[in-house]
């Protein structure tokens, strides 16, 4: 069966340019989440991961790669699992499908590979351009931070201290991770405190 894939950041985006192309026979799965977030933690995500593993969807269509994400390792990771698991992934905007004849489409992957460099680049320009405006706001002396009482969510910690939960995982020491992430003590904790194991 046949699903298709949509995201948006935030409630106030529209989904028209994503749906647009959408067929009656597709399934489809909505987030509203960060392309930074893993796409395995977000929650229509993991309802799609888990039509796949019964064997109920096998095409999966997003009208962009940077739906999927905006961190590479993060996308090509997908699109490895939907190979691993004989899913055809296409992309409207490239009309490229990941598949061909049963067997995985060598040019789909250069492609991907591409346009998830982009994406994470635009990502990365805009986090830097975000880093700038905080830094002239500070200097003007208006920077007033994050609001009071605000929290982040678990993936979205989860997404930001990426590396942090990969060391964690490994058992490795909070104070290596600490110098080897170049975060506090504090996040280190917070990211472990999320994760929900002890060490």
């Amino acid at each position: 069966m046949k699903s298709r894939y949509v995201r948006i950041s935030s409630q106030s985006q529209k989904l028209d340019r994503q749906t647009i192309k959408k067929n009656e026979d597709e399934i489809l799965f909505q987030d509203v989440i960060s392309g930074s977030v893993a796409f395995a933690d977000r929650k229509s995500a993991k309802e799609l991961i888990a039509q796949i593993e019964s064997g109920v969807i096998t095409f999966v269509v997003v009208s962009s790669v940077d739906r999927l994400g905006r961190n590479l390792h993060d996308i090509i990771n997908t699109l490895e699992y939907f190979n691993s698991k004989g899913v055809t992934l296409r992309v409207d905007n490239l009309g490229l499908e990941s598949m061909t004849l049963g067997k995985v489409n060598p040019t789909f992957n250069l492609i991907i590979s591409v346009m998830a460099n982009v994406a994470q680049m635009e990502r990365e320009t805009l986090l830097e351009r975000q880093r700038e405006g905080i830094a002239v706001a500070k200097a003007k002396g208006i920077y007033t931070g994050r609001v009071k009482g605000s929290v982040e969510s678990d993936a979205e910690v989860l997404a930001k201290y990426r590396d942090v939960a990969k060391f964690l995982k490994m058992g490795k020491p909070l104070r290596d991770i600490k110098s080897r992430c170049n975060v506090s003590l504090g996040t280190v904790q917070k990211v472990k405190k999320t994760l929900g194991i002890s060490i």
